[in-house]
């Protein structure tokens, strides 16, 4: 059942974005299974998984629309976090979490069956209750909006973000808004989450000066001297900043293949950054 478990959790946080979510939706759905009258079931695994992935798309559709300060945004994981039982290779990086967004509930359990979990469509009509053409047209409308980017985690050099990160922070520590331009893309995009309590400057910013001139203005308002740590979150490396013994803000950062920032989620949602502590 824990192995269950575990995967049930992964289809369930890859589908909301919330892993708190995810624990409920998935005990749920086991509390009602374990009630159940087993003689209709055949194959237990395929059972819990079809309800945990309804169960995800029904709760996805109910809080489609979330009232929050600035832009929501997934909540971050790390998987050196014992607590954590989301299975690392199939648990989506935090830029497809945030592209994902994009999908309606049913899309987005389409895109993630095939791409996650190598499901065929005949696997996926199955579960969801819906035809394999259905299926086809479905993954199909989902690789356009998300530009068919690739489901399964950049490899990458740790020691060539490590790096990254720490120019990155101290450019932001002095305030120099030229070195910091230089970090990022001309598309940079800067989106932030404060959750329903956290008032940000900003939901969102684009472009490089724009984007480098409102980091050094938070940086000089609210971060200052505050002590910081890098880490790896959802696959992509962050850099956290803390207070009173708790992590404050944090900044998962998408870095191309040339070494440039190309987004930038600031999380500032106490209630998504209290598992990261």
């Amino acid at each position: 059942m824990q192995e269950n478990y575990n995967r049930l959790l992964t289809y369930a946080y890859n589908i909301t974005g919330s892993y708190e979510d995810s624990q409920d939706l998935v005990q749920d759905v086991i509390e009602k299974y374990i009630s159940l009258d087993k003689s209709e079931i055949r194959n237990e695994a395929n059972f819990l998984i079809k309800s945990t992935i309804n169960h995800a798309i029904n709760f996805k559709n109910r809080h489609s629309k979330k009232m929050v300060y600035g832009e929501w945004l997934p909540e971050p994981l790390s998987f050196e976090n014992a607590e954590n039982k989301l299975i690392k290779e199939q648990t989506a990086r935090y830029t497809l979490l945030v592209l994902l967004e994009k999908l309606n509930p049913r899309e987005r359990a389409v895109y993630i069956l095939k791409e996650a979990f190598d499901y065929s469509h005949q696997e996926i009509a199955e579960t969801l209750d819906i035809s394999v053409e259905n299926s086809r047209k479905l993954l199909s409308r989902a690789g356009k909006q998300l530009q068919d980017i690739k489901y399964k985690p950049d490899s990458f050099n740790s020691s060539v973000h490590t790096d990254i990160l720490q120019q990155y922070q101290r450019a932001l520590s002095e305030g120099d808004v030229p070195n910091i331009e230089k970090l990022l893309i001309d598309e940079i995009r800067l989106s932030a989450d404060g959750g329903k309590r956290v008032r940000v400057i900003k939901a969102m910013e684009v472009g490089k000066s724009a984007t480098a001139q409102l980091l050094a203005y938070v940086q000089q308002q609210f971060l200052g001297k505050k002590p910081h740590t890098f880490h790896i979150f959802n696959h992509q490396p962050a850099i956290c900043f803390w207070q009173d013994g708790r992590i404050y803000n944090c900044h998962i950062l998408d870095i191309d293949s040339e070494g440039m920032i190309r987004e930038i989620y600031s999380i500032v949602d106490p209630e998504k950054l209290k598992r990261l502590q």
